[in-house]
């Protein structure tokens, strides 16, 4: 049976999409749901304590002028948690903390209950005189 221009047969009415451009509109619903979890999850609010190497990457900055440790700026330092910063250089040893409940020293705890960072700077020992020493963080998890 062949069909003329002019005739209808019954079902023919109904509207159909295009493969591609159903596909376009799949992907454009995903694409925005993902952006829409991923901007919700960086909406909320930490409550995890930070971790030392997070607070090393944090402090580096506050006490560093042109790559070099100034042993001087460590006491500009403010803590939230139960940190303690220790800078050794050229036998010289400079420790600031946060007060009572920040660590000793991290073979003194409890396995596992202080987090450790360290990492090699540049230190101003005397002005125009700066040697290799080492920066750590301990923080009470």
């Amino acid at each position: 049976m062949s069909r003329s221009s002019g005739e209808r047969i019954a079902g023919d009415e109904r509207a159909a999409v295009e493969p591609i451009a159903a596909l376009v509109a799949v992907l454009a619903v995903g694409a925005a749901l993902g952006l829409y979890t991923v901007a919700l999850s960086d909406a909320t609010p930490e409550t995890e304590r930070p971790s030392a190497e997070a607070a090393l990457d944090r402090i580096e900055p506050d006490v560093t002028t042109g790559g070099v440790v100034d042993p001087t700026r460590l006491n500009d330092i403010e803590f939230r948690f139960a940190t303690a910063l220790e800078l050794t250089a050229d036998g010289e040893r400079w420790r600031v903390d946060s007060g009572d409940g920040a660590p000793e020293s991290a073979t003194a705890q409890p396995l596992g209950s202080v987090a450790v960072a360290e990492r090699t700077v540049t230190v101003r020992v005397d002005p125009g005189r700066n040697v290799r020493g080492t920066l750590r963080v301990m923080v009470r998890r």
